[in-house]
């Protein structure tokens, strides 16, 4: 006995028998009154869904909160946004953080060549070696100096002369400061320092001639006077009064800056205690400097 084939139900819920498929679904007529064939709803990208949306059978449900469609600015793999990282091939970001970079690197290769021209056109190296011109430092300048031309007038030599010679990455100094006596005096009747220093980060010729020829404004007694034969330039300065001389002959070469300074005071209780001439004196210190600078090399 054959068993009859299953009949159609009207019932759209029952479930097919076992060994078969779904039941096809009859084409639906158009909707009366209506426009046409109706266009599928449209996917809003930017929506948010909804707290009682439900996701499709086999779909993951969407993240809370607002959701960057793919292709989208800022979206991950998409340039755009600082801190993601661009997809392959895709153009460097042109934002605010990328024009700042831009913006510093014009900046500095313009101060580069503003730096540039200012040494081509004004001379000043900082970095440039030092013009020491063969001087070098002397552990006791007082042993190196030359004060013969004092001891024809003063001719005992001091026994505890003042000196110190100082080294410094920028500069070195070197000084000397002895009491001149006559064979009859018990104390010292003149006074002679010198003092060298070499410049090692900075060249002293900009302010060097300046620094003497303001001697006119500490006093109107004082008188500068430039001298030749010594170095690149030199300026002997002058005060001379009743009671008091004063002799500085001050020379640089290159870098180098040398100082020599006599001085002397009396008492005027007698005759002897006459004290030498401003012109006197300058010839013992110009007389003493060109025989002491040679020495310093």
């Amino acid at each position: 006995m054959s068993t009859p084939p299953e009949q159609p139900s009207s019932n759209p819920y029952q479930q097919p028998a076992p060994g078969q498929g779904p039941a096809p679904i009859p084409p639906q007529p158009p909707a009366v009154g209506g426009y046409g064939t109706p266009v599928p709803a449209q996917h809003n990208p930017y929506a948010q869904p909804g707290p009682y949306d439900r996701p499709a059978p086999g779909q993951q449900p969407p993240a809370q909160g607002y959701s960057m469609p793919p292709g989208a600015p800022g979206a991950p793999g998409m340039p755009g946004v600082p801190g993601m990282p661009a997809g392959p091939g895709a153009p460097r970001s042109t934002g605010g953080a990328g024009r700042a970079v831009l913006w510093a690197v014009v900046g500095a290769v313009v101060a580069s060549a503003l730096w540039g021209g200012g040494v081509l056109l004004f001379g000043k190296d900082s970095s440039a070696e030092a013009d020491l011109r063969g001087y070098a430092v002397k552990d006791d300048l007082c042993a190196t100096a030359d004060l013969s031309a004092f001891k024809s007038t003063y001719p005992k030599d001091d026994d505890d002369p003042t000196k110190y010679t100082a080294k410094t990455p920028t500069l070195d100094e070197m000084y000397c400061d002895e009491g001149l006596q006559k064979d009859t005096s018990t104390y010292s009747d003149a006074y002679v320092y010198v003092q060298v220093d070499l410049h090692r980060k900075t060249d002293p010729s900009g302010e060097f001639a300046d620094t003497w020829r303001s001697y006119t404004q500490h006093d109107d007694d004082y008188k500068v006077t430039p001298v030749s034969g010594y170095g690149d330039e030199a300026y002997l300065v002058t005060d001379s009064s009743s009671s008091s001389t004063y002799v500085t002959l001050a020379v640089r070469d290159g870098w180098m800056t040398y100082t020599m300074e006599w001085s002397a005071f009396s008492a005027g209780t007698s005759d002897d205690d006459a004290l030498p001439s401003a012109d006197e004196a300058s010839d013992w210190v110009k007389t003493a400097t060109r025989a002491t600078l040679p020495k310093l090399k």
